[in-house]
């Protein structure tokens, strides 16, 4: 077990030892009704191989069917079972990628998202690329002894940090908002540094650490702070954007033996870690973690889950702090830290300091354009905007009102300068346009994009490089030269040494989102952008007043967390409680309701009309919430195999399922 070699469980139970008879299987399927585990006899010819965790195809009742899974457990005989069980019909691949701990995890996971474990599974265990696998396994008959790695200090934090890590607490750390250089040229996030010393340390005390960060420019930064402390062989990439081929050998190095530092997105929570002693989710705010597929586990719950299940340090980090994670500070569930010394960015809030009203509500006030020449001769400078492309929004220039696609009446935009406008969505061109309120035929812009602002910008500083970072253009550093630098919110690239000022416009647009979250997620789109300001310099927030714009100016982003937390109670939404979105025809959602109504402080709101069928939404304390996964789970198994006529002229077709079920639904209020 020293030498990083994956044992084989076969060989060690001895020639002399009783082998099992029964596999336990889990069935890589998506059909509700299937997620349980099933027995299947192990035949003496795969007595050797049929180990726990390996993949193998198990034979079906129906049809002669033959399905992927895993085997759980291997046992002597079947429970309450006196017939002849099905053989295993084959061993796809000897290596156990199925551990223990990630099916407890993912079986935990599912049960309370009302769920199925096999599609957590499939997140976390990528498909098998065979050349890969033989080469890893050549790779395992040689031993190999990792050098020792030192155990760096946890810069601009007090001692009690990594002795609170060491203890395997669980621990919610405000970032330090700064950038730092780093191993060669490389510039990242002081917060970069800060998790990779975390990370050393843990691996220099023999354990293994997982790294989850919401985006890839996110996972760059971190290797490159990584590569200061350990060496490659002790850093694993395990992203979802990958070649199939490079993700998988990472997955398979996360069965070694040897203690490593695990970093990806989301789905890196459920990577394989051998004695794992620290799991940290940086920005766990960030939209990018709720996973869009069944279950729709967050991966700030199964960080949690994991915790608890492992007994690792867990380490919540952001520059911000979710009303998630403000709520478990203030039950004690997790202990809120610090810098050693206190220190934050120079805001500027426009709308409070310019005493010209008509400026002061300009996209880009007079203070705005006064910082931004006085830096613009010292280095680059960062314009935040809320949209990509030139003007995603127009309307009529006549009568104001917003202008539709005459084709599917989708929101009619122009893609860059001097192009006729089209529709968004279907992307038809809107030659000949004219308004039918007033039959205006010109257009005027809504909204302005990266390229409006950069072509506005340009002409304004003329002869400064202008460079556009969002979702076309992915620029993730810059370097020291004055440089005009238009980012949308989250694309920001790092610049050597820091922004010499930071522009945040369009504040009063992101604010007129209608989400439940858009008030933190604002906060936590500037007060990234502010980080990446030089110090002292300045970060200049336009169009916002208020609450948003106090945490910001004075940098007491958990303050706003925390009111936010109260307002979230005292009306009973989410996290102060647990909901969950019920869809379907009317029908299936009216008996998953009948399930749960009568559940101690249930609230049912609903049902609504929704795009197929209707929705109803549950309200329910913690306490009962896993109760309530139960039961919806009960009842969308029940309507899986529930009987369903054909529609008129297509007999033979059965109709899909209808009811879907989705707890802690980030659109609740959409």
């Amino acid at each position: 077990m020293t030498d990083g070699v994956v044992p084989d469980q076969a060989a060690q139970a001895g020639p002399g030892a009783r082998r099992a008879t029964t596999a336990r299987v889990v069935l890589d399927s998506p059909l509700p009704q299937l997620d349980h585990l099933f027995d299947y006899r192990i035949p003496p010819e795969l007595a050797d191989s049929a180990t726990p965790g390996v993949r193998v195809t198990v034979p079906l009742r129906s049809a002669g069917r033959v399905a992927r899974g895993y085997i759980v457990e291997t046992v002597d005989e079947a429970d309450g079972f006196e017939g002849e069980l099905s053989p295993l019909d084959s061993v796809v691949s000897p290596v156990p990628v199925l551990t223990p701990e990630v099916w407890a995890l993912a079986r935990r996971a599912a049960d309370r998202a009302a769920g199925g474990a096999s599609d957590i599974l499939r997140l976390a265990i990528p498909g098998r690329q065979v050349r890969v696998e033989k080469a890893w396994q050549a790779a395992q008959s040689t031993p190999v002894r990792p050098d020792p790695v030192d155990s760096p200090g946890i810069t601009g934090y007090a001692g009690d940090l990594a002795q609170r890590i060491a203890a395997h607490e669980r621990l919610a750390v405000d970032a330090i908002p700064a950038v730092v250089q780093v191993d060669g040229d490389s510039w990242v996030g002081a917060w970069a540094l800060s998790l990779a010393q975390m990370a050393a340390r843990t691996v220099a005390a023999g354990e293994s650490a997982i790294i989850v960060v919401p985006t890839y420019r996110d996972v760059d930064q971190m290797l490159a702070a990584l590569s200061g402390f350990l060496p490659a062989d002790r850093i694993t990439r395990v992203d979802a954007s990958q070649p199939n081929a490079e993700r998988y050998r990472g997955f398979l190095d996360c069965l070694s033996e040897i203690p490593r530092v695990i970093v990806g997105n989301r789905s890196a929570v459920y990577a394989p870690a051998s004695r794992l002693g620290l799991i940290v989710v940086f920005d766990d705010g960030d939209p990018l973690y709720s996973e869009p597929l069944t279950p729709y586990v967050h991966a700030r719950d199964a960080a949690l889950i994991r915790q608890e299940q492992s007994g690792a340090a867990l380490v919540l980090a952001g520059h911000t702090r979710s009303v998630d994670v403000q709520r478990l500070v203030d039950i004690g569930w997790v202990t809120a830290i610090g810098p050693e010394r206190a220190t934050s960015p120079r805001v500027l809030v426009t709308a409070t300091a310019d005493h010209d009203d008509q400026a002061a509500t300009a996209r880009i006030p007079s203070m705005a354009w006064r910082q931004a020449k006085e830096a613009i001769a010292t280095g680059p400078v960062l314009v935040q905007v809320a949209r990509p492309g030139y003007a995603p929004v127009t309307a009529c220039a006549t009568c104001s009102s917003a202008a539709r696609c005459t084709v599917c009446a989708g929101p009619l935009g122009i893609a860059r300068a001097g192009a006729a406008p089209s529709c968004t969505l279907c992307g038809a061109i809107a030659a000949g346009w004219a308004c039918p309120t007033c039959e205006g035929t010109n257009l005027r812009l809504v909204t302005r994009g990266t390229g409006r602002t950069a072509e506005e910008l340009g002409r304004a500083f003329p002869g400064v490089p202008v460079i556009i970072a969002d979702g076309e253009r992915q620029v993730t550093a810059v370097d020291a030269r004055p440089a005009l630098v238009i980012a949308t919110r989250g694309a920001e690239p790092i610049a050597a040494g820091g922004y010499a000022a930071v522009l945040l416009l369009d504040g009063d647009r992101m604010l007129a989102a209608e989400h439940l979250r858009i008030g933190e997620d604002c906060l936590r789109w500037w007060s990234n952008a502010a980080a990446l300001a030089r110090r002292g310099a300045p970060v200049v927030l336009t169009g916002v007043t208020g609450d948003l714009a106090r945490a910001l100016a004075t940098w007491t982003q958990q303050a706003f967390a925390s009111a936010e937390l109260l307002d979230r109670r005292a009306l009973r939404f989410p996290p102060a409680v647990r909901a969950a979105s019920v869809f379907g025809d009317a029908t299936a959602v009216a008996d998953a309701i009948a399930e749960v109504r009568d559940l101690p402080g249930a609230n049912i709101l609903g049902p609504t009309p929704a795009e197929e069928g209707v929705r109803a939404i549950l309200r329910i304390d913690y306490a009962h919430a896993g109760n309530a996964a139960r039961l919806l789970r009960g009842a969308v198994i029940r309507n899986a195999t529930k009987r369903r006529k054909a529609p008129p002229g297509k007999a033979g077709y059965r109709p899909p399922p209808t009811l879907k079920v989705r707890f802690d639904d980030p659109e609740i209020l959409s």
